[in-house]
């Protein structure tokens, strides 16, 4: 669509200039900006949008273009050079200059909206004014001819000034709170790119992600209370005016009932205040600990453990429950107070008249009346304004101290420009340390000069400080002393793969123009062109979060294709060849390294020592600094630390004495020996892969079987369903009648006190009184009461349902989640998840009840006035009939369109999250390829998506209540023309004076029902979107009670697999071809095959991840799919091939189901040669984990795993490729370690490095997802054509040469 075409193209063209409206052939997208100034009065240039909704459902391609000042490519660069201008640069931020730069760029929008704000406060004290000579005309007393028309005229037109000015301002302020959001949210993402690494440590993602979500979204709110205290002032000044008129020196009485009633208010909110705080900051916990769960859902549930995280958090919202029980009491209260306001000061107010003996007239009531009727928006709104601004302040302050954090240093890296210097990087006495207050510096005193075109590797134990180094050269090091120059663009590829969601194509160019040749090259280079052709849409497919559907080995190549497209003079590669099989891994050293990189500089981090030899520099590392620098033989020669590594590698070796040994290197193309070698794919993972041959003619792919769908959005009307679910969840419905009935004696109650005080007190001065005025007292403080009573009990009642739904809502949904298959968590980002637990679950907690019971409350209140009209004029219902239908009308008309933009709001935040989320995880890779500003574009882009449907849902409410407006003004002007036309004859005065001031109030309330059903409409989606995920299918029962397996099973450790075929989805092809075979107790079983031949899957298989489709796995006879999978789980033990630790203590970590003492816990680390190392440490067994485990290098979170299984003791044990991140020594620590306290067990590896598996009893080669070989390794390699002995022949010949001779 062209619309959305000119909206991306700024970004394809790299240029983040305001192209996207700037140019005025666009502009035809955006109606705003070209709008009249009649259809600017009517909003009618919102109109198209509104009828579009109601032919269509609208999609986002429908909305039209952001004006320039609306979006954030407009606004955001404005902002941060004002705010750098104001405060030198973002570090120095304070509350108050952030304050002050957002009300300078956006001080018109405030202006213009504070104008409309003084005119609707003017004019809507006309009515309270008028009606006391309004009265006194119909009693007769005529001033002048027409008065009554006079009258009539000036009562609608002070009604239609103030319906105009109030729909103006509502609007304005929401456009400058979109306006200030996009500035806020824009901002902290671009601060989130610059963080160093001990401020990521202080702020985790999702407490940065709730400063985007919560906080922006605040202060973009508080726009909407921003005139509020000097209306405040400028209401009861008025108010106090028309009361001196009507009841004299007793006004003051009134102002002080005002002001009484506004002090009771402000400790109750305070209160409030604390108490939201407290939630918020529970809540920040809670979303923390479930972002982290969410990301390891896979490890939890093959350790069995999900369960226990998930009480935690089921601990943690309890926590957060006791502050908002507070917080939902406090607000009760306050609704007490201020819907019994007007009631408390009326009472005073003719109190005071009757003591001091002030007669009381019905007009001067009236008039009164009204008037308090008013007040009560200022009084009921000072509380709000006030806890507004405070919880503004506290969001203030939260975005201003995450701007002032830690940027990373700037100056570490001094960068030269391309052929400026002969060296690539020279580094004189660098000392350098992630933490810059601790006493011990990452690297010391490193000397090194890189000249252009050297290959570089760098080697070293676990934890030596080999990823701190490549880490430093580009400059996320903090830097203590020395000086680091380096000439030329640089590319990095991380040790752990970082992937964005989206195109496998677009993760590859990174950024950069398609170029075919040169990227059809690094596909080649990076062997991805068979994996592409495997999956469904080729590099059109979409990567689930994460990479979620690609191998750990294609994630990996990706990265390095990311980098090689780049075309960078310095590449930097940390420990690339471990996640891929020693035949991917060579060919990607020889294509990569020897072949598209030969002329650039390289430094590359390995383990593998085969890879040594051909580089031109060798670095071994030791704690921190470099301890030998040389050649490959020079070293071997000189030193110790290098010959450790070697001798470890040389030990795997001599396993292969059958081998002879062949010096050089055949270089015959791999793809020769065997067409499907280099297909390192792993089918098994992903999910999709469905074998229709695409047709390569057709460029444009129909998406039908993408991993990661669209997110789904309700279409259409919200069910009744949803409401009825929500009515009925707690308590069974049963407290929603009585909630009805208190609300329905309220507006009795007080239409009763209202018609006492009218018909009790005479028309005019000179006639009498006929009842005394103590009666007239009492009567009507006793319905004041009766009515507070009822409003208390409401407020209450409406409290208890809404907490009790929120809990009942929460826990259902958590439990949903966490029992739900693997397949759950890999086709749906955990945005999606996070989404519903935090921005849902809040107007869970805090609106909905509130929003529900308003509406209902509103009804009443309609009716209880059209009752009152009707008893002095019935000819009003004449009208009233049409009128109320065409409300209706229009209603309807409206909601089809609002309902869509309100779904559009909800699915646009999630990618902003996303995207977000995923940039901080990658920021490291983002900012080595000095990617910032492409990223800030994308980042903008996808918040005026999210802009658009916000600003045009707001914009269309007032579109509504225009209409709705001049309808029920339309009702007023007619009550008032038949009470003139059909004088006295008709009704007593007074009660025509009750109906007119009933009427006065007619379209306020009609607005706040509209309101209110609407603004529930859209946040019930909320409810709609928390009930999809609380059916959602669930994994097999956890313990099945009448079949659970001897509390000794397994106790020999046999595995049975017979005839076991495997699929991961219905349409797609079978996995697992019908393997067969047996592991037998006690054996060491290695699995191999090509990435892709179904390893993985037999692994998730046996844990029950996913189910099979025929066939069966016994182990000790008993069959795992008739047992429940905790039983099943928690018998095996597993090292995963991501090793991963969770935010809490060592001990926390191996041990969360607290079962085991300290002692077994101290025993297992020493066992995984951790003990010293903990040891050390302060907190010893408690010493803090940060949030992934990130303050422990990844070798020994890998030996963290080997604790867990050492603790765990289970008969079978599945390493699946868990020496991939290890150097070759710590790989020799494992292996020895399961060798010496698993012999008795059953062991199944699936490994790259081929000398993990030859010292095996058996070796099970699948290909393909079928049993190639299944034999011991003797056997095997005797027979020189067995694909296992082809394969360790290709790794000596490696390993003895090198590839460059």
């Amino acid at each position: 669509m062209a619309k959305l075409a000119s909206l991306e193209e700024p970004l394809l063209n790299g240029d983040s200039k305001v192209q996207n409206n700037s140019d005025p052939s666009k502009t035809k997208g955006n109606n705003y900006s070209i709008a009249g100034v009649f259809s600017i009065l009517t909003f009618s240039w919102i109109s198209p949008i509104i009828t579009l909704g109601n032919e269509k459902t609208l999609e986002h391609e429908d909305l039209p273009l952001l004006a320039t000042d609306d979006s954030a490519y407009g606004v955001f660069p404005t902002f941060r050079n004002k705010l750098e201008s104001e405060c030198g640069s973002v570090r120095n931020v304070t509350t108050l200059k952030l304050v002050k730069v957002l009300f300078l760029s956006t001080w018109q929008g405030i202006l213009l909206s504070g104008l409309f704000a003084l005119l609707y406060t003017c004019a809507s004290y006309v009515g309270p004014f008028l009606i006391e000579i309004f009265v006194q005309y119909l009693n007769g007393e005529q001033k002048f001819k027409n008065e009554g028309y006079v009258l009539a005229m000036a009562f609608v037109a002070a009604k239609l000034v103030e319906c105009l000015s109030q729909r103006h301002w509502m609007f304005r302020f929401q456009q400058v709170g979109v306006r200030m959001q996009s500035k806020l949210v824009a901002m902290i993402y671009a601060k989130g790119l610059t963080l160093s690494c001990q401020s990521k440590e202080v702020r985790s993602t999702g407490e940065i992600i709730n400063l985007m979500t919560v906080d922006a979204e605040r202060i973009g709110e508080f726009c909407w209370y921003m005139h509020d205290p000097w209306m405040c002032v400028l209401q009861v000044a008025l108010a106090l005016l028309i009361l001196y008129r009507s009841v004299g020196v007793a006004s003051i009485a009134a102002l002080a009932a005002t002001v009484i009633v506004m002090l009771l208010n402000f400790p109750v909110s305070s209160l409030q205040e604390k108490f939201q705080g407290k939630v918020m900051e529970f809540k920040d916990k809670r979303m923390k600990a479930t972002s982290e769960i969410l990301k390891n859902i896979r490890i939890l549930k093959l350790q069995a453990w999900e369960m226990k995280f998930l009480s935690k958090i089921i601990q943690l919202r309890k926590t957060e429950e006791i502050w908002l029980k507070k917080f939902l009491a406090s607000t009760a209260i306050i609704k007490f107070l201020f819907h019994n306001a007007p009631t408390f000061i009326a009472v005073v107010t003719f109190g005071a008249c009757a003591l001091i003996g002030i007669p009381l007239e019905s007009g001067k009531v009236l008039s009164a009346l009204a008037t308090f009727r008013i007040l009560q928006m200022p009084i009921y709104g000072l509380p709000d304004t006030i806890s507004m601004i405070a919880q503004t302040k506290v969001s203030l302050e939260r975005i201003a101290s995450f701007l002032r954090l830690e940027e990373l240093q700037t100056d570490v890296v001094e960068k030269l420009p391309w052929g400026s210097s002969d060296k690539a990087i020279e580094l004189v006495d660098g000392y350098f340390s992630w933490d810059l207050s601790s006493p011990n510096t990452t690297l010391k005193n490193i000397n090194l000069t890189i000249f252009h075109g050297m290959r570089v590797a760098v080697c070293g134990t676990v934890g030596s400080g080999k990823s701190s180094l490549l880490s430093c050269i580009i400059g996320e090091v903090p830097k203590i002393s020395g000086t680091l120059k380096i000439c030329g663009t640089k590319a990095y590829v991380s040790q752990s793969p970082w992937i964005q969601g989206g195109k496998i194509e677009d993760n590859i160019l990174f950024g950069k123009e398609m170029d075919r040749g040169k990227y059809k090259k690094v596909l080649e280079a990076c062997s991805l062109t068979k994996d592409l052709e495997i999956l469904p849409f080729g590099d059109q497919t979409i990567i689930g979060e994460k990479g979620i559907n690609l191998s750990g080995g294609q994630k990996q190549r990706v990265q390095i294709a990311r980098a090689l497209y780049q075309d960078a003079d310095v590449y930097l590669f940390d420990d690339p060849f471990s996640a891929v099989d020693a035949h991917t891994g060579s060919h990607l050293f020889k294509e990569c390294m020897l072949g598209l990189l030969k002329s650039k500089t390289v430094i590359y981090i390995t383990h593998q020592v085969e890879f040594l030899p051909d580089a031109d520099l060798i670095l071994v590392m030791r704690e921190g600094s470099i301890t030998q620098s040389g050649k490959y033989n020079d070293i071997l020669k000189t030193g110790t630390d290098l010959m450790e590594l070697v001798g470890a590698h040389r030990e795997a070796l001599s396993s292969i004495k059958s081998l002879e040994r062949k010096p050089t290197f055949k270089i015959s193309s791999t793809s020769e020996e065997d067409p499907n070698s280099l297909s390192d794919f792993e089918l098994e993972k992903n999910v999709e892969n469905t074998n229709d041959q695409i047709d390569k003619s057709n460029d444009t792919v129909e998406p039908q079987g993408q991993l990661v769908q669209e997110e789904e959005r309700e279409k259409g009307r919200v069910g009744f369903k949803v409401y009825w679910k929500y009515i009925t969840t707690a308590y069974g419905g049963t407290l929603v009648p009585f909630i009805l009935l208190s609300q329905t004696l309220t507006i009795s109650f007080q239409i009763a006190s209202n018609y006492w005080m009218t018909v009790a007190t005479p028309v005019s001065a000179t006639a009498e009184p006929d009842i005394r005025s103590f009666t007239l007292m009492v009567v009507y403080v006793a319905l004041a009461v009766g009515s507070s009573i009822f409003t208390f009990a409401r407020a209450f009642l409406a409290a208890i349902a809404g907490y009790k739904t929120a809990t009942v809502l929460f826990n259902k949904m958590h439990l949903s989640v966490f029992r739900a298959p693997i397949s759950f968590f890999d086709a749906t980002p955990s945005g999606r998840i996070l989404n519903r637990a935090s921005t849902d679950q809040s107007t869970l907690d805090m609106y909905i009840a509130d929003i529900l019971w308003a509406v209902t409350l509103n009804l009443v209140t309609l009716f209880g006035n059209i009752f009152v009209m009707s008893q002095a004029a019935w000819q009003v219902f004449i009208v009233l009939i049409p009128v109320m239908a065409a409300c209706i009308w229009y209603q309807r008309y409206y909601s089809a369109s609002a309902r869509e933009l309100a779904r559009l709001v909800g699915t646009c935040q999630a990618p902003v999250i996303q995207h977000f989320s995923e940039t901080i995880s990658g920021s490291t890779t983002i900012r080595s390829f000095e990617q910032e500003s492409r990223f800030n574009d994308i980042n903008m882009k996808m918040i005026d998506r999210y802009s658009q449907p916000k600003l045009y849902s707001a914009t269309a409410i007032e579109w509504l209540n225009f209409r709705l407006d001049i309808l029920s003004t339309l009702t007023f002007a007619c009550c008032l023309v038949f009470l003139i036309s059909f004088p006295s004859s008709m009704t007593a005065p007074g009660i025509a004076g009750l109906a007119v001031t009933y009427g006065l109030n007619l379209n306020a309330v009609q607005t706040k029902v509209i309101w209110f059903s609407c603004n529930l409409e859209n946040k019930i989606i909320s409810v709609e979107r928390m009930l999809q995920y609380t059916s959602l299918p669930s994994e097999a029962p956890l313990v099945i009670k009448d079949n659970q397996p001897d509390y000794s099973w397994p106790s020999f450790g046999e595995v049975h697999i017979r005839d076991l075929q495997v699929q991961y989805a219905p349409h797609l092809p079978i996995v697992l071809r019908g393997l067969t075979c047996t592991f037998t107790a006690g054996a060491k079983t290695g699995i191999v095959g090509r990435t892709g031949s179904g390893k993985s899957t037999l692994v998730q298989t046996l844990f029950r991840l996913i189910e099979p489709v025929a066939g069966q796995i016994l182990i000790d006879s008993i069959n795992i799919s008739f047992i429940g999978i905790h039983d099943l789980r928690s018998r095996l033990s597993i090292i995963p091939q991501d090793p991963t630790m969770f935010e809490g203590t060592i001990r926390t970590n191996l041990d969360p189901l607290e079962e085991y003492t300290d002692e077994q816990i101290w025993e297992a680390l020493y066992m995984c040669q951790l003990g010293d190392e903990v040891r050390k440490k302060e907190g010893k067994l408690d010493s803090v984990v940060t949030e992934n485990g990130e303050n422990w290098s990844m070798g020994q979170r890998q030996l963290v795993c080997l604790g867990r299984v050492l603790l765990k003791k289970s008969k079978i044990l599945v390493l699946d490729e868990a020496t991939a991140s290890v150097d070759t020594a710590t790989d020799n620590i494992i292996q020895q370690t399961v060798k010496q306290h698993f012999s008795e067990c059953t062991v199944i590896t699936i490994a790259h490095r081929i000398t993990s598996i030859l010292d095996s009893d058996m070796v099970l080669f699948l290909n393909q997802g079928l049993i190639e070989e299944y034999d011991s390794p003797k056997k095997l390699l005797k027979n020189k054509s067995s694909s296992l002995a082809q394969l360790v022949e290709e790794y000596t010949r490696r390993s003895n040469s090198g590839f460059g001779n």
